[in-house]
């Protein structure tokens, strides 16, 4: 079992409905509504199972935009070291 630890805001378990997220004009929290929402969906008994892989399909694409996402906020070693310049490289 993980550390304790204080989560922050951007961490919150606190789920706001679909459309008070998009209200909110907050990208992040919109994501994690419709991760819950199309979460629920997937675990759901009576959800057909032809759309099953629909959802799951894109139960993966919003897990890659929210993490797309986080890593443009916060920095990531692989976005930072393509944004850096070649150096000039003497021929000898």
């Amino acid at each position: 079992m993980g550390a304790l630890r204080a989560v922050p805001p951007s961490e919150s378990t606190a789920e706001l409905s679909i459309a008070a997220a998009a209200e909110s004009g907050d990208d992040r929290a919109l994501l994690i509504a419709l991760r819950a929402r199309v979460a629920k969906a997937c675990d759901d008994l009576d959800t057909p199972q032809r759309d099953l892989a629909a959802l799951t399909r894109r139960l993966l694409e919003i897990a890659k935009d929210i993490k797309a996402l986080d890593a443009a906020e916060n920095g990531d070693d692989v976005g930072a070291a393509a944004g850096t310049p070649d150096e000039e490289w003497p021929a000898s």
